[in-house]
């Protein structure tokens, strides 16, 4: 039945009721009115229309559920979907709807995967140039100081040595940043070394505690899974040094039945309303990128948890 003739149905039956209670009903209507025969009428009518607001809102409520879910709809929390029930032009529309938003989650997790592996490229581009360009330059700088150092004299030796010193640190920032912007141990060690070297790097610039649990016998892992494992602990990391003003950070990765979980728990102040800026968005948009499911719980004076549930295709029985 289309919404027309369900809502001309609904007052049909209203009225339909309404005409038949006159028709049967012992009561009459006397000219002037009398008291209480407005009472009855005026009864009636509120019942006839409480009646069919309540049929109608019966009727709608697929409407209204569409609205409520058109206005909260992410499409970075993807699987949110109404039930589709029946048949007619409601259902027809909460088919359609559904259908358009599995199609605009496709295609959003199709663009953030171009964009995100793009910057993953022009990264490793970065990283390369900072190494073989700037490294190899501010290398050379320093062994030049060095030689020159060995054969100044006083006050200028001090000046050397003080200027060595600084671009000493400066060249450790660079391969710092490369380590940032490319983590090498991912490719040559794994993702195990890489978290690792990740969280003692991490401990040791920011004065924090670092709890590591992580299992030594995960499934076997695609580059793509393991670049998203990696970025996301990166950025939790980054998250609790910078706002959460915690002590301590506790990271472990272990796997189940057909997934494998990464946890990043802190013990800063937390929030109540958990605000998403760029950093949490983006980690978002690698969870779309390998399928996964990413939770975030904060609560005030409790801390943050991280939680990323990647799924692990499973191998095909011989």
């Amino acid at each position: 039945m289309s919404l027309f003739w369900r809502i001309f149905a609904l007052n049909a039956v209203v009225l339909s009721t309404a005409t038949a209670l006159l028709l049967w009903a012992p009561v009459t209507v006397s000219v002037p009115v009398v008291l209480t025969e407005a009472v009855i009428l005026v009864a009636g009518l509120a019942v006839m229309l409480v009646a069919n607001a309540a049929l109608l809102r019966i009727g709608l409520a697929p409407l209204d559920r569409l609205t409520k879910l058109m206005t909260t709809v992410d499409l970075l929390r993807p699987g949110h979907r109404l039930p589709e029930r029946g048949r007619g032009e409601i259902a027809e529309l909460v088919r359609t709807f559904n259908a358009m938003l599995a199609r605009l989650e496709h295609e959003r997790a199709t663009s953030s995967a171009r964009v995100l592996l793009a910057q993953e490229g022009e990264r490793r581009r970065i990283a390369q140039d900072l190494h073989d360009e700037v490294g190899q330059s501010m290398t050379a700088i320093l062994l030049g100081l060095e030689r020159a150092a060995d054969q100044a004299h006083e006050p200028l030796r001090g000046e050397l040595r003080q200027a060595q010193e600084i671009t000493r640190e400066s060249l450790d920032e660079v391969r710092r940043l490369v380590r940032r912007l490319r983590p090498g141990v991912l490719d040559d060690l794994g993702l195990i070394s890489a978290l690792t070297s990740l969280t003692t790097e991490f401990a040791t610039h920011a004065g924090m505690r670092v709890r590591r649990s992580f299992a030594t016998d995960l499934p076997a892992l695609d580059d793509q899974t393991e670049l998203v494992l990696y970025r996301v602990a990166q950025e939790a990391l980054t998250n609790a040094a910078r706002h959460a003003e915690a002590g301590q950070v506790e990271v472990s990765l272990h796997h189940g039945e057909g997934t494998v979980v990464l946890s990043v728990v802190d013990d800063g102040r937390g929030t109540g309303v958990l605000r998403e800026g760029a950093g949490i968005r983006g980690m978002r948009e690698r969870a779309l990128l390998v399928g996964a499911a990413l939770e975030i719980t904060s609560r005030p004076g409790a801390g943050t948890r991280i939680r990323l549930t990647v799924p692990v295709p499973r191998k095909p029985s011989p």
